[in-house]
């Protein structure tokens, strides 16, 4: 039974329909604009059709598609039926979300756009997954259009709603693959509303700010803003995928006020409004990761201010924000609703201007990890979310990011994330390769960028035929694009500590320096 204090995502929605139902919510990939009320009347509508479906509380349906006025639509017709959300990254390859879905999702429907039927596993007729939907209104064989699940609007008008708890998943967001499949960080509707007041407040956003949907919407950024001017009353302004010279076009023509970035976004977004001789006036709060020159860019260019902070998909978002203007190169103080504290590998309290793993707690903590219950009890050992990512306070409590711990190592090349040892995998499949150490370096563009050294093996003539550029494909073949590195470098031995590669010592010999 409900719980007379529930408040879950739809709750939002139901609120902004009755509070100011006529106010703009949504805008759509053409143009179309929504209010909120209309917006809930279609949330309703295909919500009625999912439940058609058979589809009940804590059901998977999995999404691989590219942004849209449908997919944010979709998000909240879910929220409503208890309906669990898995969007999957459409830049990995058909291999690797073929393993997430059937290791991991396990949905029981699937809904693609057009762009991406070659990558989808198995596809219609595959008696593990029942319901197969294509956005649009023309699908491919074998796929029913998703618009068709709006025709059941009457049915809306009566349709009881499920017992769904605010403590109740609402969506997994795949993380890094550090067990080779992504892990799936588990959020609850309590979770992302906590979340969104916290942004709320921190942002100062209210119902006149709007929001630039342009960043990916399985990445926890985009939805999490999304949400946030969402549930602030304000307007999201939704894009298949980011353009720059359509992000100025977009800014200036509905006064958006927000948007997020991982590099190289605002540098590219910067050289089109400069291009394009705009100031872009209305840009208020730019929120996300890129390196203190570019901030400062904008910060003189502009008028709007830089957010940085520090988060993770298992946060839900931010747990330290800063206004860059005030503190250059400062993740922040910890947020409204997170207690963060800095610790040793014993779990013991740091002080200030020593390094330690950020741990944090309060209600914006996910749920856990999908599936893995082992890795979920190690990661909230002592009653604490363990990042895996190390920082420092200094005195006046601001947190400085240092770096992933050792074991825990990451690289963020354009704000995705990528584990060395998926990379490692796929170069050691080269017949030539005996060992290989992968590390992220600093990138003008990206942010950061993955750099390999490559042993081969004794007697290999010239490196057997192997460039950089082939082993860049192989990489690319095997696994997303993006992992891909930038640079490949061969040696005749890599460094070791006893029977395994001493990655501190390939850094110190091959990394920035």
């Amino acid at each position: 039974m409900s719980s007379v204090q529930n408040f879950t995502l739809y709750d939002v929605l139901v609120r902004n329909a009755t509070a100011f139902g006529d106010r703009l919510a949504i805008v759509t990939e053409d143009g179309e604009e929504r209010s909120f009320a209309e917006l809930r009347e279609r949330v309703d509508a295909l919500a009625a059709g999912l439940d058609g479906l058979g589809l009940e509380v804590s059901d998977r349906l999995a999404v691989l598609a590219q942004n849209s006025a449908a997919y944010v639509e979709l998000y909240l017709a879910c929220a409503r039926q208890g309906i669990i959300v898995y969007p999957i990254n459409w830049r990995l390859q058909p291999g690797e979300i073929e393993m997430l879905v059937r290791e991991r999702a396990k949905p029981r429907a699937f809904v693609t756009g057009s762009d991406f039927l070659d990558a989808v596993p198995g596809g219609p007729g595959d008696d593990a997954i029942p319901h197969w939907f294509q956005f649009g209104d023309d699908p491919a064989e074998g796929y029913a259009s998703l618009d068709s699940l709006y025709a059941c609007a009457e049915a809306a008008n009566d349709l009881p709603q499920p017992d769904v708890s605010a403590f109740d998943p609402f969506a997994v967001i795949a993380t890094a693959a550090v067990d080779v499949i992504p892990r799936g960080a588990l959020l609850s509707h309590s979770n992302l509303v906590w979340a969104n007041l916290q942004e709320i407040a921190s942002l100062g956003l209210d119902g006149s700010d709007r929001n630039l949907v342009a960043l990916p919407l399985f990445h926890i950024a985009a939805l999490g803003h999304l949400l946030s001017v969402f549930h602030a009353g304000g307007a999201n302004v939704v894009t298949a995928k980011y353009d720059p010279v359509q992000a100025v076009e977009l800014i200036d023509r509905y006064a958006i006020t927000m948007i997020s970035d991982f590099p190289p976004v605002l540098t590219t977004l910067l050289d089109a409004a400069a291009e394009a001789g705009s100031r872009l006036p209305s840009l208020r709060h730019v929120t996300g990761l890129d390196s203190p020159d570019t901030m400062q860019r904008l910060h003189d260019e502009t008028d709007a201010t830089f957010w940085a902070g520090f988060g993770q998909c298992e946060t839900s978002g931010f747990v330290t924000i800063q206004n860059a203007r005030e503190h250059l190169g400062c993740a922040g103080k910890a947020a409204e609703l997170c207690s963060v504290r800095l610790v040793d590998d014993d779990d013991r309290e740091v002080p200030a201007g020593e390094d330690g793993e950020i741990v944090v707690r309060g209600p914006l903590v996910f749920l856990g990890y999908d599936g893995q219950p082992d890795v979920t009890a190690h990661t909230f050992r002592g009653g604490w979310h363990h990042t895996g990512d190390i920082g420092r306070f200094d005195e006046e409590g601001n947190l400085f990011y240092v770096a992933r711990k050792p074991e825990k190592e990451l690289i963020k090349p354009g704000g995705e994330n990528v584990y060395p040892a998926e990379v490692e995998a796929a170069i050691l499949e080269l017949d030539a390769v005996r060992a290989v150490c992968v590390f992220g370096v600093s990138d003008d563009r990206w942010g950061e960028a993955i750099r390999a050294i490559v042993e081969v093996a004794p007697g290999a003539d010239a490196f057997a035929g192997l460039d950089q550029e082939s082993v860049r494909e192989h990489v690319g073949s095997r696994i997303a694009r993006f992992k891909r590195p930038r640079d490949v470098i061969f040696t005749s031995e890599l460094p070791r500590s006893g029977d395994h590669v001493d990655r501190a010592a390939v850094k110190d010999r091959w990394g920035d320096a």
